[in-house]
C-alpha cells in the first residue's frame, strides 16, 4: 500500500510530547479495532485529550498497510485547532498528493471546483460550487478504489473545518459496495459521544478509548524515565492523570525522585508547558473567577457552602464562568468538582505560593472538621509555631482514630515540620508518631526516613529504641538481617522493662519467621515477663501470641490454646476491639489445623468485618491471607480468589509486593485457578519469601509449589513437585516443626515420589510422618497419609489393597467438612481403579469427583477428574484386547519407551531424576503387566504400539492416540531420537 500522507506541522503535538509510541494497556483496544475493520466500514476512536488516540490510530494504520491493505492507497490528514477556521484545508492535507490522473478522469466543472478548493484555482464560492467539489471528492475516491483498497485516516477530527468535513459527510455516504475504509479519531470530554460521526461511513464502529489503570500507568512512566518513582510520587502522579497517559508521561517526566518532595503541602510539580495548554483559557477568566478556582483546588471536599464560608463573594457566579469552559462544575448538591483532577493539580501548582497561603488561611476559618481545618492551618503557616503542632497532632490522632492512617501520617508529619527548634523532644515524638501512622498506611518509605531521622540525631536511648522498632516493623517479613539492629536496640533499652519487653518480642517475631523456634520461644517467654513487670499489657499480650505460633508450628496444640486462651483472658475475651485482632486470628488457625473450618471462617470472617474501616495494612494483609486459607480448606475456591485478588489489591496501594500475599493467590490458584497460574505465583512467592529470609513462609510457599506441581499428574511435574517437597520437608526437620499443614504436605510429598516410581523412599516418608504425628493428630494429616499410602500399595502392584486403602479414606474424609481432599482421593481411588481395570468402579468415583469438584468451583481438580474420565471411555473405546490386564502408571509408561528404545537403566535414572533401583523396580512391574521377559520383547511390544497407533490415526479414530508420549530409540548411548506412540497412561 503506497501512502498519500499529509500532515499539518502543528498537528498533534501530544503525540510527539508522549515520545514512544507506547501503547501501554492499548493492545486489546487495538485487537478490537483490528476485528472490527475486518467487517466495519470504519472505526471512530474517541476520548478526551491526551488518552492516547494518535497512538491508536498510528499503531492500526500500521497495522492495516503491513497486513490488510497491502497493496493500496492511505489518505491522511491531522488538522490542528487554528485549521479549524481554513476552508477545505483538510482536503489540501488529503488530496494534495492525490495523483493528477485520477483528477484528469473528472468531468470539467467539478475537476474546476476540486482544483480550486486545493488552491489551485479560484476558491469555490456558492453552493453549486461545493457541490461540485464534494462530487469531485466523490469521484476521486471512486477512481482510487477502482484501483486498490483505500484508507482515510483523520486524526483530531474535531479541528477539521467545516466545508472539509462536509465533502467528506457527503462522499462516506456514498461509497457503499467499494472497498474503502475509514479510521478516524475525534476529542470529546468525558463521558460525551463525537459529533462527527457523518464524516464516517455508515455502520462506523465507536470505539471510546478508556483511562488507562494504574498499574499502567506506573509501567509507562517507568519506560519513560527509565526509572522507578518513589510510591508516594508516583501515587501523586497516578491520582493526577487519572489515567490520562499524555498527563502521567509529563508529570512522570517532572517528577522529583525523592518522596519527601510531595505532599505536606509541597504540590506535585506540574510542568510549565502542561500548564500552559492546560490553564490557556482559564487565564482569560477575571481575577474573582481565578481566585475561586484556587481556593477549590486548595479544599479537600470543596463546596459552594465552603466557598461562601470562606469569604468568597459569589463563587456560584465564578463556576459558571469555569463551567463555561470545562474547567469546574457545582452540581445541584453545590458539591464542586473540577473537569479531570489533572486541571485542579494544574490551577493550584500555577498559583504563587503567597495565594496559596492565602486560600488555605481562608479554608482554615471555614471548615470545621477537625483534621481537614489543622491542615489548612498548618500550610496557611509554614513556619515553626508550637500551637499549630499541637493543633497538628491532635488532628493526626483523631485522624488515626477515624481510620484514615494516611491523613494522620501527614499531620504528624506537618506537625514535626511546625515543632520549634528548641524543643527536639517533641519533635522527634511527632516524627516517630508519623512513622507509625506512615506503617499503618503502607507508606514503607515515607516511615523509614521519619524513623532513620530520630535514630540519627535523637540523645534519648528509648526515642532510638522506638525509631528501631518501627525499622523493624518497616522490614515486614524480612526480619533475618535484622539481629544487629535488635542487638543494639536491647543495648539501649538497657534497664527499661517495657523497652527490652519490645525488643524480646521482636526478637521472638524473628525467631519464628527464621524457623529459630526454640530461641523464638525463649525470647516470646522473656518478652512476657518483662512487658508484665512493666505493666505493659499490650507487649505482654502481642508476645504470648507469638509463643502460641511457636507452640502451634512445633507440633504442641494443646500448649498453643492454653497460651492463647491466656492471652484472651488478659485483653477481657475476644471482643475486646484491636487489641484481640492476632489473637483472633491465632485461634482460627488453630482450630483450621484441626479440621474445624466452619469454626475457623466464621471467626477470621467476624473478625474482617469488624477491623475493615480501621486496621492498618499488615492486619487486614494478614486476616486476608488466614481467611484465604481457611476458603480452600473449606472448598470454597471460588471465595478464595477473590479474598487472594483483594489481598493483592491491598499490597499494590502501597507499592510493595509480599511473599504472605503472594502465597494467598497461589493456594487459591491451586484450588479455583490453573496449575500454570498457581506455578507461577507459587515461584514468585518462593522467591520473594527467600528474599526476605522468611523461612515460615517460604515452608508454605514451596508446598503449595508442589501441590501445583502434582496438578500436572505426570512425571515431569511429580519430579519438581518432588524438589519442592523435599526442602519442605528439611527445612521442616531443622525447624523442628510438626504442625498439620507441615504433616499434610508430608503426604504429598510421598504421593510425588509414588507417581515417580520411588515407593520405597515414599514408604520411609510415609513413617517418619506418623513418628512425627501426635495421638491428637487431625484426620486430614491421617488422611492424606492414608491417601499416600493407599497410591503406593498400588505403585508396587498391590492395586486391590490400594483400593481398600483409598476407599476407606474416603469414608472418613465424607465425615469432614473437606470437600478438595475428598476430591483429591476420589481421583486417586479412579486412577487406581482404571489402571487395575475395574471401569465400572471407577466411572463412580471419577463421576462424584468431577460432579463435587466442579460445585465448589475446583477448577484444576475438576480438570483432573475429566482427563482421567476421557482416559477411561478411550480405553473402552480401544476393545477388550487388554482386558483384565492392568494399566502402566505414567513413571513406568515413560520407563518403557526409554527401555524400548535402547536407554540404559543409568540413562533412564539420569532422563528421570531417580534412582536406578527404581528403575529396576519399575522394569519389573512393566515386564509382568506387558506379559514380556526381556528388554528385547519389551523393545517389540513398543515397536508394536507404534504400529498400532499409526493404524489407529490412518483409521480416522485420532482420539485413541495421545501424541505427547514418545518412543525413544537410541543410535548410541545417551543419545535419543523420538517417534509418536499411543499413550500408555490409557
Amino acid at each position: 500500500m503506497h501512502e498519500v500522507h499529509a500532515r499539518h506541522p502543528q498537528g498533534n503535538g501530544r503525540a510527539a510530547a508522549m515520545g514512544a509510541r507506547s501503547l501501554t494497556g492499548r493492545h486489546e483496544l487495538l485487537a478490537t479495532a483490528r476485528i472490527e475493520l475486518t467487517s466495519r466500514p470504519g472505526v471512530l476512536l474517541h476520548g478526551p485529550a491526551g488518552i492516547g488516540k494518535s497512538m491508536l490510530v498510528a499503531a492500526l494504520v500500521t497495522s492495516l498497510t503491513a497486513h490488510a491493505l497491502p497493496a493500496g492507497t492511505v489518505l491522511h490528514c491531522s488538522p490542528a485547532q487554528e485549521d479549524a477556521r481554513l476552508p477545505f484545508v483538510g482536503l489540501i492535507d488529503l488530496f494534495a498528493r492525490v495523483p493528477e490522473s485520477c483528477q484528469e478522469a473528472l468531468a470539467p466543472e467539478p475537476r474546476a471546483a476540486l482544483r480550486a478548493a486545493l488552491l489551485r484555482g479560484r476558491e469555490p464560492a456558492d453552493d453549486h460550487s461545493r457541490l461540485a467539489v464534494r462530487v469531485a471528492v466523490l469521484e476521486v475516491l471512486r477512481a482510487l478504489a477502482a484501483t486498490g483498497p483505500v484508507l482515510l485516516v483523520i486524526d483530531d477530527l474535531q479541528w477539521l473545518d467545516g466545508p472539509s468535513a462536509e465533502a467528506l459527510a457527503f462522499a462516506v455516504r456514498r461509497v457503499k459496495g467499494l472497498d474503502i475504509r475509514v479510521v478516524a479519531a475525534e476529542r470529546v470530554a468525558e463521558g460525551e459521544q463525537p459529533e462527527r460521526l457523518r464524516c464516517c461511513p455508515a455502520g462506523t464502529v465507536e470505539l471510546p478509548v478508556p483511562p488507562l489503570a494504574d498499574g499502567e500507568v506506573a509501567h509507562l512512566v517507568r519506560t519513560a524515565i527509565g526509572a522507578d518513582l518513589p510510591p508516594a510520587v508516583l501515587r501523586a502522579v497516578q491520582n493526577a492523570a487519572a489515567g490520562n497517559p499524555w498527563y502521567a508521561l509529563e508529570l512522570g517526566r517532572a517528577a522529583p525522585r525523592d518522596a519527601s518532595a510531595v505532599g505536606f503541602g509541597r504540590p506535585l510539580p506540574v510542568p510549565r508547558r502542561l500548564r500552559t495548554q492546560l490553564l490557556d483559557q482559564v487565564h482569560t477568566l477575571p481575577e474573582t473567577a481565578r481566585r475561586t478556582l484556587l481556593v477549590t483546588s486548595a479544599a479537600a471536599h470543596p463546596s459552594l457552602t465552603v466557598l461562601r464560608a470562606a469569604g468568597l463573594h459569589d463563587p456560584g457566579a465564578d463556576l459558571a464562568q469555569a463551567e463555561r469552559l470545562g474547567v469546574a462544575t457545582a452540581d445541584a448538591g453545590g458539591t464542586v468538582r473540577f473537569g479531570h483532577p489533572m486541571l485542579r493539580a494544574a490551577v493550584y501548582a500555577d498559583a504563587p505560593e503567597h495565594s496559596r497561603r492565602q486560600a488555605h488561611a481562608l479554608l482554615a476559618r471555614a471548615v470545621t472538621e477537625p483534621v481537614e481545618q489543622a491542615r489548612h492551618l498548618a500550610l496557611s503557616h509554614p513556619h515553626e509555631d508550637e500551637t499549630t503542632a499541637r493543633t497538628l497532632m491532635s488532628a493526626a490522632e483523631s485522624a488515626r482514630r477515624n481510620g484514615t492512617p494516611d491523613a494522620a501520617f501527614e499531620l504528624a508529619w506537618l506537625a514535626a515540620r511546625r515543632t520549634p527548634g528548641a524543643r527536639p523532644a517533641d519533635r522527634a515524638d511527632r516524627l516517630l508518631a508519623a512513622a507509625e501512622y506512615a506503617c499503618d498506611a503502607g507508606q514503607l518509605d515515607e516511615a523509614g526516613q521519619a524513623a532513620e531521622t530520630v535514630l540519627a540525631g535523637s540523645g534519648s536511648a528509648r526515642q532510638r529504641v522506638r525509631a528501631r522498632l518501627i525499622l523493624l516493623r518497616n522490614a515486614g517479613q524480612a526480619l533475618e538481617g535484622a539481629h544487629d539492629l535488635i542487638e543494639e536496640g536491647l543495648r539501649d533499652a538497657d534497664g527499661d522493662p517495657e523497652a527490652e519487653a519490645w525488643l524480646h518480642h521482636w526478637a521472638a517475631v524473628r525467631g519464628l519467621l527464621c524457623g529459630e523456634l526454640a530461641e523464638a520461644a525463649r525470647h516470646a517467654r522473656r518478652a512476657a515477663r518483662q512487658a508484665a513487670r512493666a505493666g505493659d499489657t499490650d507487649t505482654r499480650i502481642g508476645a504470648l501470641a507469638t509463643l502460641a505460633r511457636v507452640r502451634s508450628l512445633a507440633g504442641q496444640p494443646v500448649a498453643a490454646g492454653a497460651v492463647l486462651e491466656e492471652a484472651l483472658a488478659l485483653v477481657g475475651g475476644a471482643d475486646a476491639g484491636p487489641e484481640s485482632w492476632g489473637l483472633i486470628r491465632m485461634r482460627a488457625i488453630l482450630a483450621l489445623d484441626s479440621d474445624k473450618v466452619t469454626e475457623a471462617g466464621e471467626q477470621v470472617a467476624k473478625l474482617l468485618a469488624e477491623i475493615g474501616e480501621f486496621a492498618g495494612v499488615e492486619e487486614v494483609m494478614a486476616t486476608l491471607v488466614a481467611l484465604t486459607r481457611i476458603q480452600v480448606r473449606s472448598g470454597h475456591c471460588r471465595e478464595a480468589l477473590h479474598t487472594a485478588a483483594r489481598c493483592s489489591r491491598v499490597l499494590a496501594e502501597t507499592g510493595v509486593q509480599a511473599a504472605p500475599a503472594l502465597y494467598a493467590a497461589a493456594l487459591a490458584a491451586t484450588a479455583g485457578g490453573t496449575a500454570d497460574e498457581a506455578r507461577h505465583l507459587a515461584r514468585q512467592a518462593v522467591r520473594a519469601s527467600e528474599a526476605d529470609g522468611d523461612r515460615l513462609f517460604l515452608l508454605r510457599a514451596l508446598a503449595v509449589l508442589g501441590q501445583a506441581e502434582l496438578l500436572v499428574g505426570d512425571p515431569r511435574g511429580a519430579a519438581a513437585a518432588v524438589e519442592a517437597l523435599q526442602r519442605v520437608k528439611e527445612l521442616g526437620e531443622a525447624m523442628c516443626a510438626a504442625d498439620p499443614p507441615l504433616l499434610h504436605w508430608y503426604g504429598d510429598l510421598a504421593e510425588a515420589l509414588v507417581v515417580l516410581g520411588e515407593t520405597d523412599v515414599a514408604g520411609a516418608v510415609i513413617r517418619e510422618a506418623h513418628t512425627r504425628a501426635t495421638r491428637d493428630a487431625p484426620g486430614s494429616v491421617l488422611a492424606a497419609l492414608e491417601r499416600a499410602e493407599g497410591l503406593r500399595e498400588a505403585g508396587l502392584g498391590r492395586a486391590k489393597e490400594g483400593a481398600v486403602r483409598l476407599r476407606a479414606t474416603v469414608d472418613r474424609l465424607r465425615q469432614l467438612p473437606l470437600p478438595l481432599e475428598l476430591v483429591r482421593t476420589l481421583i486417586a481411588l479412579g486412577t487406581v481403579e482404571r489402571r487395575s481395570r475395574r471401569r465400572s468402579a471407577a466411572r463412580a468415583v471419577l463421576g462424584e469427583a468431577l460432579e463435587t469438584a466442579t460445585r465448589i468451583g475446583a477448577a484444576p481438580l475438576a480438570a483432573r477428574a475429566r482427563d482421567e474420565l476421557a482416559r477411561l471411555e478411550a480405553g473402552e473405546r480401544s476393545g477388550e484386547a487388554g482386558a483384565g490386564r492392568p494399566e502402566l502408571t505414567p513413571t513406568e509408561a515413560r520407563i518403557a519407551e526409554l527401555v524400548g528404545g535402547g536407554a540404559t537403566n543409568r540413562e533412564v535414572a539420569a532422563e528421570l531424576f531417580i534412582s536406578v533401583k527404581t528403575v529396576e523396580g519399575a522394569l519389573s512391574r512393566v515386564y509382568r503387566k506387558l506379559g514380556v521377559r526381556s528388554r528385547t520383547a519389551l523393545a517389540h511390544a513398543m515397536a508394536v504400539a507404534v504400529i498400532a497407533a499409526g493404524a489407529a490415526v490412518d483409521s480416522g479414530d485420532e482420539d485413541q492416540v495421545k501424541p505427547q508420549t514418545q518412543i525413544v530409540t537410541a543410535s548410541q548411548p545417551g543419545r535419543f531420537r523420538t517417534a509418536r506412540a499411543f499413550d500408555t497412561r490409557r
